[in-house]
């Protein structure tokens, strides 16, 4: 049974070639959708022997949704750019186990880092996402940040992606504060509403849930940190959603 891997990119150029070439060694073709990148990205992933179509970005879920036409096979591994199959993913791939037990998708362990370090406290491991499924029984969501893909049997699977997507906290910073204004915005769009008093619970919320509960308090000043992170990040996302809200009375 073939793959088509899947990628959606803008800006890349450090990330995609490496990220064709780990999926070359488990699908017989790449088809990369590029919202009009500006750098090398496009050039680098031709270059690789990939088919690149270009689309002005749409939101997380409709831009992979738009590629799967693109692409000739039924299975699609999804990966994000600076993502990359484990060992134990591609080994899990080779011996073709998803073809057994007639699932839609399969939701891989996701391992985060910052530059070479593995982010495994304060409830960022494990971190599940599905990036492998049958076009014909499932798809990406219509979500236009932090997708998820839609399937009606899906299966855990204890196997793991890389996450390269930071080399420092500035980028983090950088990156979540842009998801916030996107998530504010999608939940208005969704007809979402709130009370004055939801950044601050939240916020709370989530420091309580990844400090405490996560076990971000034995990770020394790296757990409190990225406890912080997301309890700043959830603050923000309401906060934005709140002034929407006003704009829009």
């Amino acid at each position: 049974m073939k793959i088509s891997g899947l990628v959606i990119t803008l800006n890349e150029e450090k990330n995609i070639g490496k990220c064709i070439d780990a999926l070359l060694r488990v699908c017989d073709e790449i088809i990369v959708i590029d919202a009009f990148s500006t750098d090398k990205t496009v050039e680098i992933a031709e270059e690789k022997g990939a088919t690149v179509i270009k689309q002005s970005f749409l939101g997380d879920g409709p831009q992979r949704y738009y590629g799967l036409p693109y692409c000739k096979n039924e299975w699609i591994l999804n990966l994000d750019a600076d993502e990359f199959l484990d060992k134990d993913a591609e080994d899990f791939i080779f011996a073709e186990k998803y073809l057994e037990g007639n699932y839609d998708a399969f939701s891989f362990r996701i391992k985060n880092f910052l530059a070479d370090e593995l982010i495994d406290f304060s409830g960022w491991y494990p971190d599940h996402t599905v990036r492998l499924f049958n076009k014909k029984t499932a798809h990406p969501s219509n979500s236009i940040v932090h997708q998820r893909v839609v399937a009606h049997r899906v299966k855990k699977v204890p196997v793991h992606i890389l996450h390269y997507a930071w080399d420092s906290l500035s980028q983090i910073i950088i990156k979540k504060n842009q998801y916030s204004t996107w998530q504010a915005q999608q939940l208005f769009d969704q007809g979402k509403r709130i009370k004055f008093y939801k950044p601050l619970l939240n916020g709370t919320v989530a420091f309580v849930r990844c400090y405490f509960f996560k076990k971000g308090v034995f990770n020394g000043i790296n757990g409190l940190t990225f406890a912080m992170i997301q309890s700043f990040f959830s603050y923000m996302k309401y906060l934005k959603l709140l002034k929407i809200q006003k704009q829009n009375k």
